[in-house]
């Protein structure tokens, strides 16, 4: 096994491990659900590394500038006020969903129009809207953390692999027999799985555009 690097989880506190194992990339996950803010930084590693091989002695700073950084989260007071910040005449049938990138400086619209729209978070605008299902748009997703593709599940059956950047469509995948009502992606964006009303879900490689497997 080889670490390749650490994704920091804020709520609740965690460090992801991603790394590879006989050439495929996994991932695995620390949980820090006992950190508090005054917490020994050197004795929170010393404590994972001795139940993680895969944090090494050279790995070790690394790993406590990333405790410090989820301690330094958790004295950060709660004091946010929400407030409706903008309206958006988004499409011209109701929404079916909504998802964010991982900062939050994107979003994505779904509609029963049978479009996918792409807006700027801060200034409202439209970027892009993503034309091609027969049907209702109803499940989508961004492939968090990395946000350059987003994944549209519909009404008629299909699931499509968008660029977020240019609007272009990378893949249909076909095999469902009834409605897509649910997506995500994997954490390292190389999967996509549905779900469908045909009691099934599919998971499908990113990369080559064909179904891994069917789960039944």
């Amino acid at each position: 096994m080889r670490l390749k690097r650490f994704l920091v989880r804020y709520y609740p506190p965690g460090i992801t491990l991603e790394y590879e194992q006989s050439a495929l990339l996994k991932t695995k996950t620390i949980d820090l659900l006992q950190l508090k803010v005054d917490s020994d930084p050197d004795a929170v590693v010393r404590d994972v590394a001795a139940q993680e091989p895969l944090i090494t002695p050279s790995r070790e700073e690394q790993v406590k500038k990333l405790v410090i950084k989820l301690q330094q989260k958790l004295k950060q007071e709660d004091e946010h006020r929400f407030y409706l910040f903008k309206v958006l005449r988004a499409h011209i049938l109701p929404l079916t969903n909504v998802a964010f990138n991982k900062s939050g400086s994107r979003f994505i619209t779904g509609s029963y129009d049978r479009t996918c729209k792409l807006w700027d978070t801060a200034s409202g605008e439209e970027l892009l809207t993503l034309e091609g299902h027969k049907n209702v748009v109803y499940a989508i997703a961004f492939n968090n953390p990395y946000g350059d593709k987003v994944a549209t599940g519909s009404f008629d059956k299909t699931c499509k692999l968008w660029n977020s950047e240019t609007g272009r469509c990378l893949h249909t995948f076909k095999g469902h027999t009834a409605e897509i009502v649910c997506l995500s992606f994997n954490p390292q964006s190389s999967l996509v799985v549905t779900g469908s009303m045909d009691t099934t879900a599919r998971i499908w490689d990113v990369e080559k555009g064909v179904e891994a497997c069917t789960l039944t």
